[in-house]
């Protein structure tokens, strides 16, 4: 599994590869979703959904590393491994991982 920062710097990159896939919306959120565009400085619903798909899914693997964060921590505190440890072990694998 990619780390965090790994994933924001292959998400910077301008000439990622793209892939063409079909959903099913309503027409009217389609509607709202071309009128609102321009107003957010998006050049179409296109890449507005985009921003909104991402934004969710950067949430939700926020959530999961931090779950499983929580996890490991608690699963390292029941070993008998103290608080410290664990929270410089933490702080030491961020700054490694960035």
């Amino acid at each position: 599994m990619k780390t965090a920062s790994e994933r924001i710097k292959a998400r910077l990159k301008k000439d990622r590869p793209m892939t063409v896939i079909s959903m099913r919306i309503p027409e009217d959120v389609i509607e709202d979703l071309k009128e609102i565009a321009p107003s957010l400085g998006f050049s179409g619903y296109q890449p507005l959904i985009r921003a909104y798909i991402g934004q969710g899914l950067r949430r939700d693997q926020a959530r999961m590393e931090n779950s499983q964060l929580q996890a490991l921590t608690e699963s390292l505190r029941k070993r008998g491994i103290a608080d410290g440890v664990i929270s410089e072990a933490i702080a030491e694998a961020r700054v490694a991982g960035d």
